[in-house]
């Protein structure tokens, strides 16, 4: 075969070559546009899984019963309801969840999620407040306060999630303490010994693992949220006092056993001020200001708080004749969630109620606060305030009346 020869062979070869890749690319395109187009149909017509909805972060509590399970849960359901990937982060004891809060917003999430119990609740509320964002409560723990009073189930999970995804938005007032005048340093508690050398100096340096030494201690004089009831005095002593491995076993229930324990104690000098009214002295047990009413167990101690009307409702609780004041106090309370009221004289277990924006309260000696079943230590003097409508909150969408 001549170079003529040779060089035709050569080129059909390459032609072929050339061809052959030419159509592979071909068939290669026309499947891509094939496989383009079916997407685009099949989007039309709602059949491809693309994530759509709100952005969802959920600030979690590591520390309560069954947290590493219900994060395995959530993020699975989400991912079932085709949402974009959550955000999810933790709680540390440095930093209950503000901060996780405000990383979750700085993240772009449409919605927190506080999952935790009371304190995880207030923590993402602080961040939230004012950001016109929602948050939404899964609830874990004992007392959970928020959600029974905004109707949230604390114990059908699945009733919390569909609330969180399908619930309306709310907004709702927030109450704030602040400490004036801590306890004196010095100072021991009524009821509790002098702290020793050997025992060690609880009651002046309470370390972040110690709650028992924290609720003994001064309070610090940082401004602190409650968006349920703030109280000073035996419900306050009655917080402290309740067993922790005991909240985990019956619940709410640990609270009521640990204020047995105060049944017997000595009722408080308090000088009340409301608003811009005189001073008021009165002798008490407790006196607690709600921004709403409902606690555990179906008690409903403030029945005319409401969480949106601007002001917050005070609860003058006292009791004298021993356990018959007692008993006395709990049927009035029993009475009041009924709409019934006791008017008799003389009363050896009452409690009485008023309305305020701004609340001063001291005492002679110090006693314990609390906010929203937080014990943050033992003062003389507090104030609190509400800030209406600060907060917006994920709730459920009210049902029609059955007439």
């Amino acid at each position: 075969m001549g170079l003529e020869g040779w060089l035709l062979t050569a080129a059909l070869v390459v032609a072929l070559v050339a061809l052959g890749l030419t159509l592979v690319l071909l068939r290669q395109h026309a499947a891509l546009r094939a496989e383009l187009a079916a997407r685009e149909a099949a989007s039309s017509s709602g059949d491809v899984s693309v994530p759509s909805g709100p952005r969802l972060a959920f600030v979690a509590n590591p520390s309560k019963n069954g947290a590493a399970a219900i994060k395995v849960s959530l993020l699975a359901r989400c991912a079932a309801e085709k949402l974009p990937e959550p955000v999810w982060l933790e709680t540390t004891i440095e930093d209950p969840g503000v901060g996780q809060t405000r990383e979750a917003l700085s993240r772009g999430a449409d919605l927190v999620v506080a999952v935790g119990g009371d304190g995880t609740v207030r923590a993402v509320a602080e961040g939230m407040v004012g950001t016109g964002k929602p948050m939404a409560l899964f609830p874990l723990g004992t007392g959970n306060l928020l959600a029974r009073n905004l109707d949230i189930s604390v114990t059908d999970r699945e009733e919390a999630f569909r609330i969180l995804l399908d619930g309306t938005d709310r907004s709702i007032d927030v109450g704030w303490l602040q400490v004036l005048t801590p306890a004196p340093v010095d100072d021991v508690a009524p009821d509790e010994p002098p702290a020793t050398e050997a025992a060690g100096p609880r009651h002046l340096a309470p370390g972040p693992h110690d709650p028992e030494a924290a609720a003994l201690a001064p309070a610090d004089t940082t401004k602190h949220i409650f968006l349920v009831i703030a109280g000073l005095g035996f419900d306050a002593a009655m917080v402290a006092d309740a067993d922790a491995t005991l909240k985990s076993k019956v619940g709410w229930i640990a609270y009521f056993l640990a204020g047995a324990r105060h049944l017997h104690g000595r009722r408080l000098d308090m000088t009340i001020t409301l608003d811009d009214h005189p001073p008021v002295q009165a002798r008490l047990r407790t006196l607690m200001v709600g921004n709403c009413g409902k606690l555990p167990g179906g008690i409903t101690l403030i029945p005319d708080a409401l969480i949106d009307d601007g002001v917050h409702d005070v609860a003058a609780i006292d009791t004298r004749g021993g356990i018959m004041g007692w008993a006395q106090l709990f049927g009035e309370v029993v009475l009041q969630g009924f709409g019934l009221k006791n008017d008799l004289p003389n009363k050896i277990g009452r409690i009485d109620h008023a309305r305020a924006e701004r609340v001063l309260l001291h005492v002679e000696r110090a006693e314990q606060v609390q906010v929203d079943g937080d014990v943050l230590g033992r003062a003389v003097e507090v104030r609190t305030w509400v800030e209406p409508l600060a907060l917006v909150v994920r709730a459920p969408i009210p049902r029609l009346s059955t007439r």
